[in-house]
C-alpha cells in the first residue's frame, strides 16, 4: 500500500511540475502574442504595416513556431509570434534580407514583392532570371533584389544558368556582356570567369554601381556572401571603402578588368546575337546580355524653380569635407537620414520629409535620428515640401500651410529613383507591376 502512495505522489508531483511548466508556457505565449499584437496595432498606425517592396509571407500551415525567423532577421520588429505563428509586424522596414527565409526549418516564408494594395513595377523575368527577350538576363536591385549579398547570390545564378544553356556556337565577339559593376554586376563577372565565358563587364559610373556612391563613411549592412572564385566574404558591418576593396582584391585576382564610365545606348538583336551601342562610339556584340544596373541610376527630380543649380545635388560623397554651411536635406528614406546625420556634426542641417513621420528606415537609423533631433542636432521640417531654391536660400512650404525662406548654402535631394523604363522599352523587355508575387520560395 506504501508503495502505491508513493507511486500516486510521484505522479502527483511529476503532473503538477508539468502542469505548471505548460501553464508558465501558455502564460508567456500569450503574454508574447498580446505585445505583438500591440506592436502591430502601432505600426498600422504610424504607417509601418504596409510592405513597400520585398517583404516575407508566412504560410500559417507550415508555421511551427520555433522563432527562428525572429533570431535570425538583422533589423527590430519586423517578425513576431501571435498564437504560435509568425506575423509581420513593421513590415514596411524590411529591406529583403532574406535571413527569416533561410532560418525558417519548416520552408514557411517566401520572399514577395508587392502586395495587393501596392504593386511594384518590375521587369519581367523567369526562374532563371531571363527576360521575355530570350539571351537577355536580369540580375540584383532591376529585378527587386537590392540587398547586397541577395544581388551577389543572382548574379552568379544568372550566370550558372547562361553557362548551362549555352552551346558555345554564336559569331558574336562575346559570350556575355554585362551591364552594371555593382555587387549583381561583380559577382557575374567573376562566375563568367570562373565558367570560362568570354565576358566583358561595363558601367557607367565607378566600380561599385549604387554603393561607390555612397558616403565614405556610410556604413554599410550586409551578410556573408559568396563570391565566385574568391570564397564567402564576412562583412556584417563594414564601410563603403573596405566592400570596395574586397570586390577590387577579387577582380584583380582573377584579372578581370571593368570597364568603368561605358553607358549602354542601345542593344539590338542580329542574326541570334545582341549588337550594343556603347557611350564610347564603340559597337560590340554579345550572344548573352545580364542587366544588373540599379533601379535608381536617375535620381527622381522634383521639377521646381532652382533645382538646376550647381549647388543642388543627389548623391553625398564626401561629407567631411563639407564644413560650416547651411544645408538642406529632403527625404525620410534611410539615403536622406544618413546623409543628414552625417553632415549634422560640423553643419546647420535641415532634414524635410512631406509625411508626417519616417515610414520605412533602418531600425539604428531611426534610433540614432530620434537622439540627434531631441538633441537639436538637426531642425526636421515634417510635412513639408522644398518649392523655390535660389542661390543663397531656400522657400519651403510648411505644415501650416504658410511658405517661410532659410538661408541655405547646399540642398541635397533624395527623392529616389526612377525605373529606366525607356531603356529597358527601348529593348523590348516587358515590364509588369507586381502585387505580391514570390520572388523567393522553397
Amino acid at each position: 500500500m506504501e508503495k502505491l502512495i508513493e507511486e500516486v505522489i510521484i505522479y502527483l508531483i511529476v503532473f503538477v511540475i508539468i502542469a505548471l511548466s505548460v501553464y508558465l508556457y501558455v502564460r508567456k505565449q500569450l503574454r508574447n502574442s498580446k505585445m505583438v499584437e500591440e506592436k502591430i496595432k502601432q505600426a498600422k498606425l504610424d504607417g509601418l504595416f504596409e510592405p513597400v517592396s520585398l517583404h516575407p509571407v508566412i504560410d500559417a500551415n507550415e508555421c511551427i513556431n520555433t522563432g527562428a525567423c525572429i533570431i535570425a532577421c538583422p533589423e527590430k520588429d519586423i517578425l513576431g509570434i501571435v498564437n504560435g505563428k509568425a506575423r509581420t509586424i513593421n513590415a514596411s522596414s524590411c529591406i529583403g534580407h532574406g535571413a527569416c527565409f533561410h532560418a525558417c526549418p519548416t520552408e514557411a516564408i517566401s520572399l514577395c514583392i508587392g502586395t495587393e494594395k501596392r504593386g511594384v513595377e518590375l521587369p519581367h523575368v523567369n526562374e532563371e532570371f531571363e527576360t521575355n527577350i530570350p539571351g537577355i538576363y536580369i540580375a540584383g536591385e532591376l529585378g527587386g533584389m537590392g540587398l547586397i549579398r541577395n544581388a551577389v547570390e543572382q548574379g552568379k545564378q544568372a550566370v550558372d544558368n547562361i553557362a548551362k544553356n549555352f552551346s558555345g556556337k554564336h559569331e558574336a565577339e562575346f559570350d556575355l556582356l554585362i551591364v552594371g559593376a555593382g555587387p549583381a554586376g561583380i559577382s557575374a563577372s567573376l562566375n563568367a570567369k570562373k565558367h570560362q565565358l568570354k565576358s566583358m563587364t561595363v558601367e557607367q559610373d565607378s566600380l561599385g554601381g549604387t554603393v561607390f556612391t555612397f558616403p565614405r563613411s556610410k556604413i554599410v549592412m550586409t551578410n556573408p556572401m559568396d563570391l565566385p572564385l574568391f570564397g564567402k566574404v564576412k562583412l556584417n558591418e563594414t564601410n563603403k571603402a573596405k566592400l570596395l576593396d574586397v570586390w577590387l582584391s577579387a577582380l584583380n585576382k582573377n584579372d578581370i578588368k571593368i570597364q568603368e564610365h561605358t553607358k549602354v545606348e542601345s542593344i539590338k538583336q542580329v542574326n541570334g546575337h545582341f549588337i550594343i551601342d556603347l557611350n564610347t562610339q564603340k559597337q560590340v556584340s554579345a550572344k548573352h546580355v545580364l542587366l544588373s544596373i540599379g533601379r535608381r541610376g536617375t535620381p527622381r527630380k522634383l521639377n521646381i524653380q532652382g533645382e538646376e543649380l550647381p549647388k543642388v545635388a543627389y548623391r553625398l560623397l564626401e561629407p567631411e569635407d563639407i564644413k560650416q554651411k547651411k544645408i538642406l536635406v529632403v527625404g525620410g528614406g534611410d539615403s536622406a537620414v544618413e546623409s543628414a546625420m552625417l553632415l549634422a556634426h560640423d553643419n546647420e542641417v535641415i532634414l524635410s520629409y512631406r509625411k508626417d513621420k519616417f515610414q520605412r528606415i533602418k531600425a539604428k537609423n531611426r534610433e540614432r535620428i530620434t537622439k540627434l533631433l531631441a538633441e537639436e542636432k538637426i531642425q526636421m521640417l515634417y510635412q513639408s515640401n522644398l518649392k523655390k531654391i535660389e542661390s543663397d536660400k531656400v522657400l519651403i512650404n510648411l505644415e501650416s500651410g504658410e511658405d517661410m525662406e532659410f538661408d541655405n548654402d547646399l540642398v541635397y535631394i533624395f527623392a529616389g529613383g526612377e525605373l529606366p523604363s525607356q531603356f529597358l522599352q527601348n529593348i523590348g523587355l516587358k515590364i509588369t507591376k507586381k502585387h505580391g508575387e514570390a520572388i523567393l520560395k522553397h
